[in-house]
């Protein structure tokens, strides 16, 4: 397994999210300022976010996520049976 492929995987808490991008960003040599400045995020909200804080707003992550050239994709846990979509919408509706 190569090292970049251990820097990946489930993410469970947003200390997951924000050791997973620092270590991301830290491995293509770019500085907290270089990230801001190309996603234009203030390098407070970075380390904040990198740092696993919870009340970071999901917009800007997502922003930094895209910066950093991430993205996530969501699915059912392993183990678990998916509800299917139309379910979800009709419980969505009422």
């Amino acid at each position: 397994m190569t090292e970049e492929a251990t820097l990946y995987g489930v993410i469970r808490t947003t200390e997951d999210l924000g050791r997973l991008a620092r270590a991301h960003r830290k491995q293509r040599h770019l500085t907290l300022e270089t990230v801001s400045g190309l996603g234009n995020l203030s390098p407070r909200f970075l380390s904040e976010f990198e740092r696993g804080k919870e009340t970071a707003e999901i917009g800007k992550v997502l922003k930094a996520l895209r910066t950093l050239g991430l993205e996530v994709s969501v699915q059912p846990r392993a183990g678990g049976a998916p509800t299917p979509a139309r379910q979800i919408t009709k419980e969505i509706l009422l």
